[in-house]
């Protein structure tokens, strides 16, 4: 069986503003350019995957329903916009502020790779032949240490964050700016 590149997304900061835990539809705002982004690696045969550190969970701010139920109302927003969202997943540890069971130093929580790795063993995925656009460095770390080459730091407006030597592959600025990097499969 011929495994896919995917098109791993970081949540906060690239798929909606990020307003600090977001957890409710009324608070989600979707960036510009993220439905054309997915309907491109749909239609060039990647799977888009999202990769998402949840700390709210964790430090009782929301639960992890409020959370599955966001996701699902988010991947009906991208299905209505013709895109579409294979899968989510999400690290709801914090190893310093967690409460009860989720305080850990979690292997998933970015910028471990435990989530793309998952990923790739649930989905069938070729790492090597995939993208991440992420907005901090501990989504570019993670995508390195599972082994994604493609490594896009998306920064918008005021406050950009310096590039750290050898995590991204480059900066982009807009979201459309990812799209040369998926070629089709």
């Amino acid at each position: 069986m011929k495994r896919l590149p995917a098109l791993f997304l970081d949540r906060d900061g690239v798929i909606n503003e990020d307003h600090g835990y977001v957890h409710k539809a009324d608070d989600f705002h979707f960036i510009d350019g993220v439905f054309d982004l997915v309907r491109h690696a749909n239609s060039s045969g990647y799977a888009v995957v999202v990769v998402t550190n949840q700390a709210g969970i964790g430090r009782g701010l929301y639960t992890e329903a409020q959370f599955l139920e966001l996701s699902t109302w988010m991947r009906a927003q991208f299905a209505a916009h013709y895109g579409r969202i294979d899968a989510v997943y999400h690290c709801p540890h914090h190893p310093e502020f967690g409460l009860g069971r989720y305080r850990c130093d979690c292997g998933s929580r970015k910028p471990r790779p435990g989530m793309f790795l998952l990923a790739a063993r649930e989905l069938g995925l070729d790492l090597e032949r995939s993208v991440m656009v992420g907005d901090r460095v501990s989504d570019m770390a993670a995508a390195a240490a599972a082994g994604v080459p493609t490594r896009l730091l998306f920064q918008r407006g005021e406050g950009r964050r310096p590039e750290v030597a050898g995590l991204a592959q480059k900066r982009i600025f807009a979201l459309r700016d990812a799209i040369p990097y998926m070629p089709k499969h």
